[in-house]
């Protein structure tokens, strides 16, 4: 979401880019060869790659605190036709890469993908996912923030953490209720979503962006507005950027103690998960600030993070697009050593002829193809910023 406002910070685009960047980075490993920062938490705990998606939820409530005005300028018509339809296009983009290419190989036949799958009926096209919570997140939002000042904001979010941590305990399985099979959220997506519109990554039938994980990622958004709100509210003092810094280690703090009794956990967003991922955030950005805006630092590293946070919706949705598009075209590269031919695909012959032979261990290989399709998307979202080309929802 493009911070459209005549006291633009340019912290906040490199904060947004770093972080879709980030996103790409962890996404596109060019094989299971991968560093452990890169990866995520197995369950409790976290990881670099764990921050990434939280910080660009609290990346988009940030963006809604410049937008909002002139949402409440409109009245009433012009915020729901336009939060809706903005929410809903966002939706529909996710679920459409979800969905996308609507075939799949099957041997060396394609084969279309069903709602639901005819031949397994335990599988499907998945419901939820990072755009969906994204949509769901900024509609919820934004009426809260519509609806009610933004200290009445933050007491919502604090509530909705306290909450779920309460719904957790008491509706999880007693034995362990912040295991994978013990959290509650499970059987409320079973029955809502459907066993074959779940996420099936983990070896079971489980979404770590679920219906109910959702509401403490509301929080985390609301952090991210409450942050942009006092930031456009007061100007860039060193007054502000002071009581960033302290919210900021305040709520990493709440969240890393919560964290003891409610564990850190991404996959089913902990309270204590959104405390510290919104803690962390409030303070990275603080150094942003303090070195882009009060140091006027412009360095190449803050060019290149700012040209993804200018279009950082559409090259992330790209990303997504891409090798998806790609996967179709395949060919027999070579024979294996079982006489078996191996087919190819563009993205895969790429790593398996020109990134595996990286010197060192596997994971540089693996780390380099990730780093050349970042730098890919780079050069398109570098040619649309030359262009002023700032593709919106």
């Amino acid at each position: 979401m493009a911070i459209q406002t005549a006291d633009r910070y340019y912290s906040l685009d490199v904060f947004r880019g770093a972080t879709v960047a980030l996103m790409i980075l962890v996404n596109n490993p060019g094989s299971g060869h991968v560093y452990g920062p890169l990866e995520h938490a197995p369950w409790h705990g976290w990881t670099p790659t764990d921050l990434v998606f939280p910080f660009f939820l609290f990346a988009v409530g940030n963006a809604l605190a410049f937008v909002m005005p002139r949402l409440k300028a409109g009245g009433d018509k012009v915020f729901w036709r336009k939060v809706i339809q903005r929410s809903l296009t966002i939706y529909l983009v996710g679920l459409f890469l979800t969905w996308y290419p609507f075939v799949k190989w099957v041997d060396q036949t394609l084969v279309f993908k069903h709602w639901v799958d005819p031949v397994n009926p335990e599988n499907g096209i998945r419901i939820l996912g990072v755009l969906p919570r994204i949509a769901l997140c900024y509609l919820f939002t934004s009426i809260i923030v519509y609806y009610f000042r933004a200290r009445m904001a933050l007491v919502i979010g604090a509530m909705i953490l306290l909450l779920y941590w309460i719904a957790c305990y008491t509706l999880g399985d007693s034995a362990d209720p912040y295991s994978m099979t013990g959290w509650f959220g499970n059987d409320i997506d079973k029955r809502i979503l459907g066993i074959p519109h779940m996420y099936k990554g983990e070896g079971i039938p489980f979404d770590p962006e679920g219906i109910m994980s959702t509401f403490p990622s509301i929080a985390e958004v609301i952090f991210g507005y409450a942050t942009g709100y006092y930031i456009r509210k007061t100007g860039k003092e060193y007054r502000m950027l002071a009581s960033l810094m302290v919210f900021g280690l305040i709520l990493a703090i709440i969240g890393y103690c919560w964290g003891w009794i409610f564990p850190i956990n991404k996959k089913i967003w902990t309270s204590s998960f959104t405390a510290f991922t919104s803690g962390l955030a409030v303070m990275i950005l603080g150094l942003l600030i303090y070195f882009i805006e009060f140091r006027n630092y412009r360095g190449w590293i803050s060019r290149f993070f700012s040209v993804f946070g200018k279009n950082a919706l559409f090259v992330f949705a790209l990303s997504a697009l891409l090798p998806k598009t790609l996967w179709m075209f395949r060919w027999t590269d070579q024979v294996g050593s079982d006489g078996k031919p191996v087919i190819t695909n563009p993205w895969n012959w790429y790593y398996q002829h020109i990134c595996i032979h990286f010197p060192g261990p596997p994971q540089n290989g693996s780390l380099f193809f990730a780093i050349s399709i970042v730098s890919l998307f780079w050069l398109v979202c570098y040619v649309l910023d030359k262009k002023r080309i700032y593709v919106k929802v």
